[in-house]
């Protein structure tokens, strides 16, 4: 089973860049988006032979999630724990026969950190409610988690420390969310691999040089790490900010 996380920046731009070409070409049974920035009726996809799933946020052209799968879900929810909604449109889970899928767009701390404490308790409720669908079945977590978690996972770490994405608090949630059952699928493949970044700045030649931040994750249970099979990163599709990453699993 092939699955795809991607954070398009605004869904119709990013088709109008080649979204498309890629989601034909991967041929993924599950492709989860991030930040579309629609609203319900502001775009028709035509996706043959995939079920689709969208989380709409209530704000215009802001934050939104959405998933489209060949398998069908046994259950479809949009919030966390037993409150079906979430006003930023930022968490779709979908229950499979033997496991979760939870595409998750986290809440960015701003640059000025405004958002910090939002985004700790973000952590902190999100962290529980997987730790209860893994006591069901495990859990596969993919998305925009807007942290870096090592030093590893950006170009210039030095330079970056306390910045939003690469401040303690953040990056120590990780860490817990980690040490609770869960396992980075990327860094099971590849542990010391330098260089594989999911994110670069707009400005000027950034990503041309490599300058990134690896944010977008596939997180899965400990209990099912041994059907891994593969973890890509695949920077040099464009259409956004960020890249697609993918994941297979047996």
């Amino acid at each position: 089973m092939k699955l795809v996380s991607w954070n398009v920046n605004g869904l119709r731009a990013c088709v109008k860049k080649g979204f498309l070409d890629y989601f034909e070409q991967v041929d993924a049974d599950i492709f989860c988006i991030q930040e579309t920035k629609l609203q319900e009726g502001q775009i028709n996809l035509e996706l043959d032979g995939y079920l689709q799933y969208w989380n709409y946020a209530e704000r215009k052209g802001y934050s939104g999630t959405a998933v489209f799968t060949k398998i069908a879900p046994q259950s479809v929810r949009y919030g966390l724990g037993t409150d079906d909604s979430e006003p930023e449109g930022r968490i779709i889970t979908l229950e499979f026969e033997d496991f979760f899928l939870v595409n998750v767009y986290t809440p960015n701390s701003q640059r000025d950190l405004a958002r910090l404490s939002y985004r700790l308790e973000w952590e902190d409720r999100i962290r529980q409610y997987l730790q209860e669908l893994d006591k069901i079945k495990p859990v596969v977590l993919c998305g925009d988690l807007n942290v870096a978690h090592q030093e590893i996972d950006l170009r210039n770490a030095r330079t970056n420390i306390g910045n939003s994405g690469f401040t303690d608090e953040e990056r120590e949630k990780m860490t817990l969310l980690l040490q609770t059952g869960f396992v980075d699928s990327y860094r099971h493949f590849y542990p010391d691999q330098e260089g594989a970044y999911t994110w670069w700045s707009y400005m000027n030649k950034v990503r041309e040089r490599n300058i990134g931040w690896r944010i977008d994750y596939f997180i899965v249970s400990e209990t099912f790490k041994d059907r891994l099979k593969n973890a890509e990163i695949h920077p040099k599709i464009m259409g956004s900010d960020h890249c697609p990453i993918l994941l297979e699993i047996q």
